[in-house]
């Protein structure tokens, strides 16, 4: 069962995250930041920076690996003698190639109804675009054409390491001021001459850090979404000099026209990545993209 295979795969890639992350602090010789006599502000700044951006870019590391196991995706074979599937083969090459992109991304396609499309990878060197046999259905050709300009742009755009940068940043961030502020109100008070051990730490550090950690990812969550906002606005751009206005522009209104057709549940990791979402409503601070009818108003400004 799919549902089965994502929760397996998602302990899995944590469990590594946790021991990768765990080898690396043994490494660096990194100590308990609290100790008996009081923060260690320098063990705590490495152990967040490591944690922080360790997870961040383990999971890209993962992502094309993670995308095909976690959406279905079948990468295109360089040779196959499919008429459609080479065109599709041929036409993100022509554009990865316009793009100057060192190596030409790997192609696949994913069996869903939704309309909408993915890049991903850890660098340009080693991406995947896939796309959403929906969008193959319900598309015309010089639509395809600028959904798949706008996604070889977010690789040349470097925006998947970009991205990964900026979470990294604010989990170190998030790690670092909540248990800050949470040695600020729970054991700054306490004696530094105690002898007893740091298993003494009262609870309630780690209740406040808990609750400050919640509260400080809602906000990071809001920057990291304008981020890829901005992003998208940038792939926009960058997939109309790809592939041309037009059909950037054909593009985008034929996604507002299907937009019941984009798949809101499943997986978060990979949504940023995706071409669209449905509009955000009160929730529009926390969107991963612009709305389309903003997208779509700036690309015609910009060609007026």
């Amino acid at each position: 069962m799919a549902w089965v295979k994502r929760i397996g795969l998602f302990v899995a890639v944590n469990l590594l995250v946790m021991v990768t992350i765990s080898f690396v602090l043994n490494l660096l010789g990194v100590g308990p930041h609290l100790t008996r006599r009081g923060m260690d502000w320098g063990s705590l700044m490495v152990f967040c920076l490591v944690w922080g951006m360790g997870g961040a870019f383990i999971s890209l590391a993962l992502s094309r690996m993670m995308a095909k196991w976690m959406m279905g995706v079948k990468v295109i074979p360089t040779d196959t003698r499919d008429p459609s599937l080479q065109g599709l083969l041929q036409e993100v090459h022509e554009l990865a190639r316009a793009a100057r992109l060192p190596v030409m991304p790997e192609v696949g396609i994913y069996d869903s109804p939704e309309v909408n499309a993915f890049a991903t990878g850890p660098s340009k060197s080693r991406s995947l675009v896939a796309v959403s046999t929906g969008l193959l259905q319900r598309m015309r050709r010089e639509e395809v054409k600028g959904v798949l300009g706008h996604e070889v742009a977010h690789i040349a755009n470097g925006d998947m390491v970009t991205m990964t940068l900026v979470q990294g940043v604010v989990n170190a961030f998030v790690m670092f001021l909540a248990r800050a502020i949470a040695f600020g109100l729970t054991m700054a008070g306490s004696s530094r001459d105690e002898e007893e051990s740091s298993t003494s730490t009262p609870m309630s550090y780690y209740i406040v850090t808990f609750v400050l950690e919640m509260i400080f990812m809602v906000l990071g969550s809001i920057v990291v979404a304008w981020f890829s906002r901005y992003r998208e606005f940038r792939a926009d751009a960058g997939g109309a000099k790809l592939a041309g206005r037009g059909p950037m522009v054909q593009a985008l209104q034929s996604l507002q026209r299907n937009v019941e057709m984009i798949d809101t549940g499943a997986q978060p990791a990979i949504a940023s990545l995706k071409i669209s979402s449905r509009p955000g409503g009160l929730m529009k601070l926390f969107s991963t993209h612009p709305p389309l009818e903003e997208r779509i108003e700036r690309l015609m400004k910009a060609g007026a």
